[in-house]
C-alpha cells in the first residue's frame, strides 16, 4: 500500500480569510517502509505571514519571494499523491487551506484526487483520551527523536509523523511474511513440522501487566465499554 504523509505551513489560520500555503512537505511509505521518494516545496503565497505564524515556522516573508506559486507545482503536487492514501495530523486544517489552493487553479477538492485520508489527531484521540495529542507530545509518549524540531517545518514534520503513525500502529507488519520477488510465489505455502521444537514462554513482568492493564482501560474507556472482552466475557457468562 502506498502512504504519503502530508504537512503544511502557511501564512496565518483562516484560508477563509485568505491565507495562504507557504510550505507542503510529503513523505511517502509503501508497504510501511520509506522510500526516501519524498515532495517538498516552498511556495509564494503573495501575500505577507502574520507575525503569529512567523513565530511558529520562522518561514520569512522575503525568503518565499523568488519561490513558485502554488499553480505553478499543483499538478506535480497531485501526480505525486493521485490514489494514495494521505496520512495527516488535524486533516481538516492542512485539507482546508489545500481545497481553497486547489480552488484558485480550477481544480477539484484534495479528497478527489486520493484514495483515502487518515487523521492521526482522531487515532490519537480514541487511543490516548482525554491526554495531550499533539504532534510533539506524541513524540514523546512513543519514543519518537523530535529534538531537531524546535521550529515548525512541513517536511520535518511529516517525517516525523510518519515515525509517530508506524508507532501508533506498530505490530500489524509483525504478522506479514515477506517474499522476495525472486522468490516463487508456491514456496510460501509450504508446511513446516514444528512438533519437535521446545518454545520458551516468556512471561511479563509485573510493569509489563501493569502497562498492559492500562492500555486495555483506555481501549475499554475510548470504545464505551464496548470492547470484544467485555463482550465475550459477557456472552460466556449468559
Amino acid at each position: 500500500m502506498r502512504q504519503i504523509f502530508l504537512d503544511t505551513e502557511t501564512t496565518g489560520l483562516s484560508a477563509e480569510g485568505g491565507d495562504r500555503v507557504i510550505e507542503i512537505g510529503c513523505v511517502e511509505l509503501f508497504n510501511r517502509k520509506l522510500t526516501g521518494n519524498n515532495l517538498h516545496f516552498y511556495l509564494n503565497p503573495e501575500r505577507d505571514s502574520h507575525e503569529d505564524a512567523l513565530k511558529v515556522h520562522g518561514i520569512s516573508n522575503e525568503f518565499l519571494r523568488d519561490k513558485p506559486k502554488f499553480a505553478q507545482v499543483a499538478q506535480e503536487v497531485l501526480d505525486y499523491l493521485r490514489d494514495a492514501e494521505v496520512i495527516i495530523h488535524n486533516a481538516a486544517f492542512d485539507i482546508g487551506f489545500l481545497n481553497k489552493e486547489l480552488e484558485r487553479v480550477g481544480q477539484g477538492p484534495f479528497t478527489r484526487h486520493v484514495s483515502n485520508v487518515i487523521d492521526t489527531l482522531v487515532m490519537a484521540k480514541q487511543m490516548f483520551p482525554g491526554k495531550r495529542n499533539s504532534l510533539d507530545a506524541l513524540c514523546d509518549r512513543l519514543g519518537v527523536d523530535n529534538s531537531g524540531r524546535t521550529l515548525h517545518g512541513a517536511l520535518l514534520d511529516a517525517e516525523l509523523l510518519a515515525d509517530v503513525y508506524i508507532n501508533l500502529t506498530r505490530g500489524q507488519e509483525a504478522l506479514l511474511m515477506e517474499i522476495s520477488d525472486d522468490q516463487p510465489q508456491h514456496q510460501a505455502d509450504v508446511q513446516i513440522d514444528l512438533s519437535s521444537y521446545q518454545l520458551p514462554v516468556l512471561r511479563a513482568n509485573d510493569h509489563e501487566l501493569v502497562a498492559h492493564e492500562d492500555l486495555l482501560k483506555q481501549l475499554d474507556k475510548a470504545s464505551g465499554g464496548q470492547t470484544v472482552w467485555r463482550n465475550l466475557g459477557a456472552s460466556l457468562s449468559s
